[in-house]
């Protein structure tokens, strides 16, 4: 009796143990479903005003977690003038301005690492009698900057050359920008560390002021510009382009002065310097203050080392006479190496064979031998007998000399293979 009443008794406890090892070993199949371990983003700390501010673990998760900040500007914005965003910008910052005509807002951008673009449409900054210290609309001087889709109109200052933009410190580049009867459209300071590149623009109406030079585009001493995709017309007295950079990249553009233009010379590199002019349309009128489409040393030499390469340009000249190329050799030395090599010019003028260099594939044709875009003529018809009648012009200090791109109307520049019928000029 007491067998049996003990065995009743354990019965109860055996089911239960049979029943929790069956549900053990249920669980052991079913997949863990806890959420995943968090990635670890760095330590809380609380900074000297009592903010709490996450320190990053490493530099690689600080930069993840910093997105740049942006500032909005314009009307119904809180921040309504160009001049106030310019005050308030932060390094790293991308400042957005809507569309609408700003009147005398100058601005002076002092902060590294920004972007100001306008979004929409274009934004036009329109100097109204005002200015910035002086020099310009805008006063650039904040290490890297990136300005895109702005358009600058009528600046004007005592010193006659105020600016739509001056560009005094760091690295400055313009994408997609208009500048208008601006006394100059830019004008930069004279320091061997800045680098300018100009893309994809447009620069015209310079003011006319009899006795005043004022130019489109004026690069001072700098140590690298690069203009690439950008149209340049009529102009007065000044030149369209003026670089005095050590090292100067000149591609794809439309420096054409037009009927009504006046400029001075089209192109010039009054101290020397690395000149690489490759695939641009050049052109003076038959106005011009000038004969001459390019210049190269009129005023001595600034850098150690210099050197022209001009390659697949389309030099238009409308002028009665002139001078497609001038190399000043009293002046930039004549042992300065020259290379001209498939250039195609238009109309009457003198293309000169350097003394020291390469003179290659350079031909003249009359202006009906040409297709016209705009009024200029420019790319040759395919029946041309000049098309496979050049070679390949090859390179020149590292930097190739065949086009790989070509302007494209109204602004801005296409890629461009040239096939084997290899023809003179800009345009295949």
């Amino acid at each position: 009796m007491i067998r049996e009443s003990s065995q009743r008794s354990l019965r109860p406890f055996g089911l239960m143990l049979i029943l929790l090892a069956q549900a053990a070993t249920v669980a052991a199949q079913i997949p863990d479903k806890l959420p995943p371990e968090p990635a670890y983003l760095g330590e809380i700390r609380r900074l000297p005003d009592g903010q709490l501010k996450t320190v990053a673990a490493d530099a690689k998760l600080a930069a993840a977690a910093v997105k740049p900040a942006t500032m909005v500007v314009g009307p119904g914005e809180k921040i309504t003038t160009i001049t106030e965003a310019a005050r308030l910008a932060q390094d790293g910052e991308v400042i957005e301005i809507r569309p609408g005509n700003y009147y005398g807002q100058p601005a002076i951008w002092a902060k590294n690492e920004i972007i100001i673009r306008g979004v929409g449409g274009r934004p036009v900054m329109l100097a109204d009698g005002k200015s910035a210290e002086g020099k310009a609309i805008w006063v650039v001087r904040g290490g890297k900057v990136t300005i895109q889709n702005i358009e600058f109109r009528g600046a004007r200052v005592p010193d006659l050359n105020g600016a739509g933009i001056r560009f005094e410190k760091g690295e400055l580049t313009i994408q997609s920008c208009a500048f208008f009867d601006n006394e100059m459209g830019i004008l930069t300071a004279n320091l061997p560390e800045l680098s300018l590149e100009v893309i994809d623009s447009e620069f015209g109406d310079a003011p006319r002021h009899s006795g005043d030079l004022h130019h489109l585009l004026y690069v001072g001493g700098i140590g690298k510009f690069v203009l690439r995709g950008s149209r340049f017309h009529n102009g007065y007295l000044g030149h369209l382009v003026k670089s005095r950079a050590r090292e100067s990249h000149i591609l794809y553009n439309m420096l054409v002065d037009g009927a009504s233009g006046r400029a001075s010379y089209e192109l010039e590199f009054p101290n020397g310097g690395l000149a690489y002019v490759i695939g641009n349309a050049i052109g003076q009128s038959a106005g011009t203050d000038n004969p001459t489409i390019v210049a190269y040393g009129a005023e001595g030499r600034r850098w150690p080392d210099n050197a022209l390469f001009m390659a697949h340009n389309t030099l238009i000249n409308d002028n009665y006479s002139g001078k497609f190329l001038n190399v000043f050799s009293d002046k930039i030395g004549a042992d300065v190496e020259v290379w001209l090599l498939n250039n195609l010019m238009v109309g009457n003028g003198d293309l000169n064979k350097p003394a020291q260099g390469r003179f290659d594939g350079n031909r003249l044709v009359a202006r009906g031998d040409l297709i016209e875009f705009g009024g200029v003529p420019l790319r040759l018809t395919n029946m041309s007998p000049l098309r496979g009648a050049v070679r390949p012009p090859g390179q020149a200090r590292g930097v190739e000399l065949m086009p790989s791109a070509e302007f494209r109307f109204p602004v801005g520049s296409r890629p461009m293979r040239p096939n084997s019928m290899l023809a003179p000029g800009a345009f295949q």
